[in-house]
């Protein structure tokens, strides 16, 4: 910490000499008054309730348009008397401002940045700037939103969630802060519209809308991943290092290209700021929970063309499962720089090494049908397994400014992926139990696993608005390229019997002997176009295509027999449409329908041995979303089908001319819906993020699939800053509530594994002690729930019994 303090010390230095002369510069420009930018504005009447200081300009900016930028950790401490009258938008500014120590400058669009006093020695003191009446933008950090102004995942066009025709959810920097949301799998917990499922070890696997999420992006840069060989780094990454996480909910096949028609992570990183600013955090927590986490941030030259951002944190914790626990060590270091007025540069480098010992979960099946009851103390691992992961991420940006505000914008990933495990644990196989309820008598699998993954990914668009018929429109144009190969050697120690009830986590070893050989490569490129033709001032349509070409090999080695199974899958050419309707009610609110699909390739052959044309998910979606108080409020409803088409069907009776069984192309799996989310700030000081999410996945006779997965949920979670003598004080809390799921075990007679609806609630408390020092308590599962928090295979995991963090942070 010390080394990276001294590092940054020269560029705070800088900065604040560079700060110090703007800003004495710009209060000899402006007039020393307020009233002065604006000396022909009528009076108008103006309410303002007592309360603090940031509260009291967002009430202001709402009533009057004014766009006001100040450091909300600054005025959040400072109170405010509230205002009654009839004033001039800047004269009540100034009012609200006397006798704070803080004075307005006028700014080159009207409006205001609120600033300190100069010192004695004339100095004066920015911090991070929140933008109240204007809107948000892309970036989420230092706003205090739950939500975003600008998302480009679904299209690449930067649209605000309102104009975008597909469902979106958003957790923000602000969100993860208040809840201590400090893994992936903890803000998918928390997302609308997402559900989630775990079967033995690190394996967690995402759904939306019956169906799997294995696509991810880093900063707009497509990833992917299977479970099969379990090395899933993106479903172990920590939040230290992004900014937010965007959520497009359905298929994505226009800028995924294949895939499943769930949806798309993109999960959006820290970028380094103009301004110094810095923080550290340490967290202490249940179970021998400690978390230590460190940001700086800032100008590296005197004029701030050349920025840097380093961030650290490092955890170690146990659970509340016995000989259970994980580590984790994070570094991300970004630079960029402004090679010219209209040419950005970026690029940084990500470390993440996740490290558990012993294997979470618990046997849901004895082997005469019964359901099992377990303390939620049982782990399913032996004390001696372990369980590595570290990825190194590289990334590099150009973003280029063109004519006529045109954009060209070019993004790479690198990401390399080691995986190293030994394992020992309890059997599992899907739709089977190997657990004995009277003797205790349980079968466990060990062995050694050494896997690397590498993945390569490009994104290259251009994008900005032309004229035509009298209107203007916008336009994105693209390609992006992914290469993912994984390769997994594992040795295998054998099963071997042991007593469930009296192992106490111990587990015989024995000598590894060579398994398996696992080799996957996939590559896909894809030409992408959108365009929002703004065909009235309240109809758009959007319009666009993607043109993919793909491969897939694949081969599986048994190196006991020496038996080789390859794959391979082949697709040139194949177009996903994209399409949607947008009509603006009023300038708030819209109505949208719209129409996307994916495809995915598959290996079986019909009777003439042509392989079957892809999977086809097609995503039919309408709803109603608005937009408020200047977009600070995002509102969305929407109704949607999901259909699976090209499915492989064993065809009866028929072969292949090689002699295998061959298969027909039939309409799958449909799954039905609808989704309901408010994200935002819905007074001054009161943010919630709260959705109910409604998805039944039927095949093609009726039956219901994914019963493992609960068919309703809700979540909420909300946070309110008090006012008057209890404006330091924070509160807040929410509940998450899941519909009962389900798991039927073949080998046992269709016998069930089930779990009842349940209710979790969480509470959070925060102090600002001062201007730096803040400190956040949360309190989760308030009421002791005992539920399982995903079902797969043939484990059960439960939910973590009542616990509490405490965060102390420190904003330099």
């Amino acid at each position: 910490m010390t080394q990276r303090n001294t590092f940054f010390a020269p560029a705070r230095n800088l900065n604040r000499a560079v700060r110090d002369a703007v800003l004495c510069l710009s209060l000899g420009l402006v007039a020393s008054h307020v009233q002065a930018a604006e000396p022909v504005v009528s009076a108008i009447q103006i309410d303002i309730q007592t309360g603090t200081l940031d509260g009291a300009l967002a009430q202001l900016s709402r009533a009057t348009g004014l766009n006001i930028v100040f450091d909300q950790r600054v005025l959040a401490t400072k109170a405010s008397p509230g205002l009654h009258g009839r004033y001039t938008p800047a004269a009540a500014l100034n009012q609200l401002l006397a006798s704070s120590g803080l004075r307005a400058v006028a700014l080159g669009d009207g409006g205001y940045q609120i600033i300190e006093m100069a010192r004695e020695d004339g100095a004066v003191e920015l911090g991070a700037t929140t933008i109240q009446s204007k809107g948000l933008g892309e970036t989420t950090e230092g706003t205090g939103s739950y939500t975003t102004g600008v998302t480009s995942t679904a299209t690449k066009m930067n649209l605000s969630i309102r104009e975008t025709p597909q469902s979106i959810s958003v957790i923000t920097r602000q969100r993860m802060d208040d809840q201590h949301l400090a893994s992936i799998t903890d803000v998918l917990n928390q997302t609308p519209g997402i559900t989630m499922s775990q079967d033995g070890g690190e394996r967690f696997n995402i759904y939306s809308r019956g169906s799997a999420i294995n696509s991810y992006q880093f900063d707009g840069v497509n990833t992917s991943q299977q479970n099969e060989t379990r090395n899933m780094p993106s479903t172990l990454l920590d939040m230290a290092l992004y900014d937010r996480i965007e959520v497009v909910r359905g298929a994505t096949g226009l800028m995924t290209g294949s895939g499943e028609p769930g949806g798309v992570i993109n999960l959006i990183r820290k970028k380094p700021t103009r301004e110094f600013k810095s923080y550290v955090k340490a967290t202490v927590g249940a179970w021998d929970n400690y978390r230590s986490e460190a940001d700086v941030s800032g100008p590296l030259t005197e004029t701030g063309n050349i920025r840097g951002r380093l961030v650290a944190a490092k955890q170690d914790n146990h659970t509340f499962m016995d000989w259970y626990g994980q580590k984790r060590e994070i570094v991300y270091g970004v630079v960029e720089a402004d090679l010219t007025d209209t040419t950005l540069v970026r690029f940084g480098v990500d470390y993440q090494k996740y490290r558990s010992t012993g294997s979470p979960g618990v046997p849901l099946l004895y082997t005469n049908g019964q359901q099992t009851n377990f303390s939620r103390s049982t782990s399913s691992g032996a004390r001696w397994m372990y369980d590595d992961f570290e990825t190194m991420n590289y990334t590099a940006t150009l973003e280029q400014q063109l004519t006529n505000d045109w954009k060209l914008r070019v993004v790479t990933n690198y990401m390399d992926v080691d995986r190293d495990a030994d394992l020992g644990w309890y059997r599992s196989t899907s739709g089977a139990t190997y657990l004995d309820q009277q003797t205790g008598g349980a079968s466990a699998e060990r062995a050694k696993i050494s896997a690397d993954q590498v993945q390569k990914g490009v994104d290259v668009n251009v994008q900005g608005t032309y004229d035509l018929f009298g209107r203007s429109h916008d336009l994105v144009v693209g390609y992006n390229y992914s290469d993912y190969e994984n390769n997994h050697d594992s040795l295998s120690g054998g099963n071997t019997n042991f007593n469930f009830y009296t192992w106490d986590n111990y587990l015989a070893r024995d000598s590894y002997r060579p398994s398996v050989l696992l080799d996957i490569k996939t590559r896909q490129s894809g030409y992408f176009v959108a365009n929002r033709f703004n065909l009235t001032d309240e109809l758009h349509l959007l319009l666009g295509a993607r043109l993919s070409n793909y491969s897939y090999d694949y081969s599986f080695t048994s190196r006991i027999s020496g038996l080789n199974t390859p794959r391979h899958m082949r697709e040139t050419g194949e177009v996903s449409p994209y399409a949607g309707v947008v009509y603006d009610l009023t300038p708030e609110q819209s109505v949208y329908a719209s129409y996307t699909d994916i495809f995915q390739p598959q290996s079986s052959q019909d009777k003439d041995g042509q392989v079957l044309a892809p999977v086809v998910g097609k995503n039919y979606e309408m709803g109603w979303k608005g937009e408020f108080y200047n977009g600070r409020l995002n509102a969305n409803a929407a109704v949607f089908v999901v259909e699976r088409d090209n499915l492989a069907e064993i065809d009866p009776g028929q072969t292949t001319p090689s002699g295998s069984s061959a298969y027909r192309a039939v309409d799958g799996a449909k799954t039905k819906g609808f989704d309901l989310e408010i994200a935002g700030e819905i007074a001054p000081g009161w943010n919630v993020q709260t959705g109910y999410s409604h998805a039944r996945t039927e095949d093609a006779d009726g039956k219901r699939l994914t019963t493992q997965l609960p068919m309703d949920t809700f979540r909420l979670w909300t946070t309110y800053r008090l006012a008057g003598e209890w404006e330091k004080l924070t509160v807040g809390g929410g509940v998450n509530w899941d519909s009962s799921k389900s798991l039927t075990f073949t080998d046992v007679k269709n016998a069930k594994a089930k779990d009842d609806d349940y209710a979790v609630a969480s509470l959070m408390a925060r102090y600002q002690v001062n201007d730096h020092l803040s400190t956040t308590l949360n309190v989760k599962n308030l009421f002791d729930e005992k539920y399982y928090s995903g079902m797969a295979g043939s484990y059960g995991h439960y939910g973590e019994p009542r616990n509490a963090t405490l965060d102390v942070r420190y904003d330099f």
